[in-house]
């Protein structure tokens, strides 16, 4: 009897939502240029309705269920004049309507030709995050840093102040610009390019020059699903550069403090007259000293790109970046003393000039590959090769004595890695009945592989002459007493890898299926998704297998065309690298779960957003670094679960004509919830206690005006302001002195006009001594590293 109930209950229900669907229909069309060629990235809108899309590669757009009615349909993109049209539907007629935008000559003068490149505010998330929907409608937690924020705050690479723009990112050890390491939502989160994880160790990538990216997302929470393995506290995606079809160029200089000189050009164009095969080239240049005596970064960046646009359906798009590092020993920003932090000077250092420097060779190769099936499938296949080596060396302290006088410490770190990663991803709608169906399937793919040896150092200095931070003049700081190391290298790399405890291979495989559904005219979208992972890894000679499945559900609700809520439970599944556990047993993947709800909404006709979020995360099974690890000797304990919570707002935008904002504030609490397997010689944390490696309360702003009309027209000023308050150490030790709250501030003045832009900046405008740092209880001593003092920019930019 209940069988005969469902089946009639179930054919009821198909041939009602059958009759219902027919009173829907499909607006659908394409946009060209004034010359005829098809323009990607346009956004389609039927107005006071919360139906619209975008065109893709070939100019395409489509919107389904569509009522019947008239409407106003409108082409909106940055650079091109908008245009609207009055459309009839009918049901059972499929809608055709074709727009031809001319470009805004005004408009063209005062931003660039990318739209992530004119404001602060998007409003589409890149392709490589594989979601053809606005973020608005996304039912999760996205922030995008612009490059127009790039330019405006002088950022030149990832760990050059990039993280004000994003609530709740942190960076509690600097190490210089060797890699970002960003924390957010209390774990380190993983760092991807182009949808690309491409972490192969704790101490990597190489930050990126911002001379080749477009712009960068946050994603907060378990983004794995979407892109490869991630952490539950989310990622961030660097997005390079590619041809836009427009034949257009850029070079700049910066200069500033501690001779900073940067050069860079930015070429794009068509290599071909039909505008099929298109090219993209960046260059940079950069060198660079520091605050501290004997540190110095060089750097240089080759970037070309180069698309292919086969047919109307076809496209191959091929990328190179090719990065170089000249720069000084990575451990030369640390501090060392038993009497506290910040009681030496702000431009003190440990590093002596005769130290080799490390030099670091880091290259990509990425092939994509995109297929316009029909107009509701799209195929999108990627590969890629990422190749690293690195030799120099780092710094530490060996035995630090009780009147502030310590022994240096010098570790070679000669390291490879290589990885090959592969994706491939359908993107399609389906409609049954009155639900449309926003289909993502894929598998991704990848082999990772670094080899490093770490393990051979050598005391620069003798407990009999130790190095003597306090003795005028440190005639020591030059001239250690136990010379300069001299490393054995007959070994190749891996064996001595292989000896040391520096082999971290992984390898993975993932397939994963999502069905958004839209209920109610796509103003209510449940996403159910699942995602089932098999992996192989092996951490410092410890071997893992595990395969596992993760779900994700989530669910974004539109109050009105502006305005969206959203929930989502996701979990994460992820191998864990650079963890060699000193209880002997193996390192397991992390696992975990996200909790989120959230509440965005578009104000002033879309000019600026605003996004509210509350989240919990599990992790289970992390490996925690114990008060004794070292760079040169890391060890790790497992930590059986811990639990971060909290709240993030974000706002950007153009809040008034003229007056763009960046601001937003978390507050994070992150505990321990269980207990791990004790090693010997390790006190466990207790449940309740402070999980370090966060800030509680994190606050930035942003604030840039420019006066758009009079004589002075285009002159502009900038503020910002950094805030960290509740600063939690990022080891297990627990000194007698705590990190203090943490204020800086930057600002400056800028004039741009429609072919030059000059910015000036000045950092910690009131020279304010500010670091971030720890307490190692097996040396009684605490660290930090400085940031710099009162410092400027200068940069021209000309465009032609």
């Amino acid at each position: 009897m209940k069988i005969n109930s469902l089946l009639y209950f179930a054919i009821l229900f198909l041939s009602v939502t059958g009759a219902f669907a027919q009173k829907y229909t499909t607006v659908k069309g394409t946009v060209n240029s004034a010359d005829g060629k098809p323009v990607e990235s346009v956004t389609i809108s039927i107005t006071h309705t919360n139906w619209g899309t975008m065109t893709d590669a070939n100019g395409v757009f489509q919107i389904n269920k569509v009522k019947p009615g008239s409407y106003t349909i409108k082409a909106t993109a940055i650079g091109l004049v908008p245009e609207e049209k009055q459309i009839t539907v009918v049901t059972g007629t499929e809608t055709v309507v074709d727009f031809t935008l001319k470009e805004n000559a005004n408009q063209l003068n005062e931003v660039a030709i990318s739209d992530r490149r004119k404001k602060y505010k998007v409003d589409n998330p890149s392709q490589s995050l594989r979601l053809n929907e606005p973020l608005l409608q996304i039912p999760q937690n996205i922030q995008v840093v612009t490059s127009k924020a790039l330019a405006d705050q002088q950022v030149i690479s990832m760990s050059d102040g990039l993280i004000r723009n994003v609530s709740g990112a942190v960076r509690l050890e600097h190490w210089g610009d060797l890699y970002t390491n960003i924390t957010m939502r209390g774990s380190q989160i993983q760092a991807f390019r182009n949808g690309f994880n491409v972490v192969s160790s704790y101490w990597g990538p190489l930050t990126e020059d911002m001379s080749f990216v477009d712009h960068i997302e946050f994603v907060k929470g378990p983004a794995g699903f979407m892109l490869a393995n991630g952490d539950p506290s989310g990622l961030y995606n660097v997005v390079t550069k590619k041809p836009t079809g427009q034949e257009a160029g850029e070079v700049s200089y910066t200069m500033g403090s501690f001779n900073l000189n940067r050069a860079t050009i930015d070429l794009d164009g068509k290599l071909s007259k039909d505008g099929k095969f298109l090219y993209r080239l960046n260059l940079s240049a950069q060198n660079k000293d520091s605050f501290r005596p004997n540190e110095f970064n060089d750097r240089y960046a080759i970037a070309p790109v180069v698309s292919y646009q086969i047919d109307d359906k076809t496209k191959l798009t091929a990328e190179y970046v090719y990065q170089r590092a000249h720069m000084s020993d990575v451990g030369s920003y640390y501090v060392f003393s038993p009497k506290g932090y910040g009681v030496l000077p702000q431009n003190f250092t440990q590093i002596p000039a005769g130290l080799p420097p490390t030099n670091i060779n880091d290259n990509s190769f990425t092939l994509n590959f995109q297929h316009q099936l029909n107009d509701n499938w799209k195929l999108t296949a990627q590969a890629a090769r990422y190749t690293y080596s690195q030799l120099g060396t780092s710094m530490w302290a060996d035995t630090v004595f009780a009147d502030g006088k310590y022994v240096r410490n010098a570790g070679i770190w000669e390291a490879q890695s290589t990885m090959s990663l592969a994706q491939i991803f359908l993107n399609g709608k389906v409609t049954t009945g009155s639900v449309v169906h926003n289909i993502l399937a894929g598998l991704d793919m990848g082999d990772k592989k670094y080899v490093a040896d770490y393990a051979q150092t050598k005391s620069l200095d003798t407990k009999e002459t130790p190095f003597d931070p306090y003795e005028p003049g440190i005639p020591t700081l030059n001239n250690p007493a136990n010379g300069y190391p001299t490393f054995d290298r007959t070994l190749n790399l891996e064996a001595r890898a292989a000896a040391g405890y520096g082999l971290i291979n992984s390898s993975y495989s993932s397939l994963y299926l999502q069905d958004e559904l839209g209920f109610f005219d796509n103003k209510a979208r449940l996403t159910l998704a699942g995602r089932y992972t098999s992996l192989n890894m092996s951490d410092f000679n410890t071997p893992e297998e595990a395969k596992h499945f993760t779900p994700r559900v989530g669910l974004s609700v539109s109050i009105d065309d502006k305005t969206s809520v959203y929930g989502l439970y996701d979990q994460a599944f992820m191998p864990q690298v650079a963890a060699r556990l000193v209880s002997g047993s193996n390192v397991k993947p992390i696992t975990g779960s996200n909790l989120e709800f959230g509440l965005k909404r578009d104000w002033a006709n879309g000019k600026w957003n605003t996004t509210l979020a509350v989240y919990r995360i599990l992790k289970n099974n992390e490996a925690s670094a114990t008060p004794n690890s070292t760079p040169a000797n890391p060890e790790s304990f497992l930590l059986g679960q811990k639990r971060s919570k909290g709240l993030e707002f974000d706002l950007r935008g153009e809040i008034l004509p003229g007056f763009d904002v960046t601001a937003n504030y978390a507050w994070t609490d992150s505990k321990v919830t269980k207990f791990g397997v004790a090693p010997t010689g390790v006190t466990l944390p207790s449940v309740g206690d402070v999980v370090p490696g966060y800030a509680k309360h994190v606050a930035n702003a942003w604030l840039n005006y420019k006066l758009l009309s009079g004589d002075l027209k285009g002159t502009g000023i900038s503020l910002g302001g950094t805030y960290l308050g509740g600063r939690q150490t990022d080891t297990w030790s627990v000194g007698l002195e705590k990190l203090p709250d943490y204020f800086k501030m930057d600002g400056g003045l800028f004039w741009e006009g429609s072919k030059m832009r000059i910015t000036a900046n000045v950092f910690n405008i009131l020279d304010k001594y500010t670091y971030s740092g720890s307490y190692y209880s097996y040396l009684k001593a605490y660290y930090w590293q400085a940031d710099a003092p009162r410092n400027y920019r200068l940069s021209i930019a000309y465009k032609f």
